[in-house]
């Protein structure tokens, strides 16, 4: 599989976006939030839902980084800057439109946990970074809401210095 990088400047982008990384697991301290610049960039490590569901599956995981640009606040809901090791499951990417274009995109995370973005617009980009690896866990939603906890060990990097990229 190719590594993937796509642009969302609408609400339809943004859901092609969400279904590419849901699951994508991201440790709180990849979280870097540029007030200055209007930006906020994440760094995840994504399950690889394309090559899972290839004729051959796979089970993998991806490192990848999200950017979000024309960014006018940024809050974020049951997380803390100080649970730097914390790691989330993304399960969504949601816009809601209040002032077009301008909006509220919402990252929604397993354990009731939320980042929401005021946005001037929708200005995102996605793409592969780097390394893939096998996994033996593959996300199942009916069976195991939190795909980052104890049941599936190995959505971080084998790379422990990967992990810890920090995406400009």
């Amino acid at each position: 599989m190719d590594t993937l990088k796509l642009i969302a400047l609408d609400k339809e982008d943004l859901e092609v976006v969400s279904a590419h990384l849901q699951d994508a697991v991201v440790r709180v301290e990849d979280i870097i939030w540029r007030p200055s610049e209007h930006r906020l960039v994440i760094g995840l490590n994504r399950f690889d839902w394309e090559s899972a569901s290839a004729e051959n599956p796979a089970w993998q995981r991806r490192r990848a980084a999200l950017r979000f640009d024309r960014v006018v606040s940024f809050r974020a809901r049951n997380v803390s800057s100080a649970d730097k090791d914390k790691v989330l499951n993304l399960l969504a990417l949601e816009f809601a439109e209040t002032s077009p274009p301008a909006g509220t995109v919402t990252l929604v995370f397993s354990g009731d946990v939320a980042l929401r973005l005021d946005v001037e617009c929708v200005e995102t980009e996605f793409v592969d970074l780097g390394p893939v690896w096998a996994t033996s866990c593959c996300p199942d939603h009916e069976h195991n809401a939190d795909m980052s906890g104890p049941n599936c060990p190995d959505t971080n990097s084998p790379d422990p210095d990967s992990a810890k990229t920090r995406p400009a």
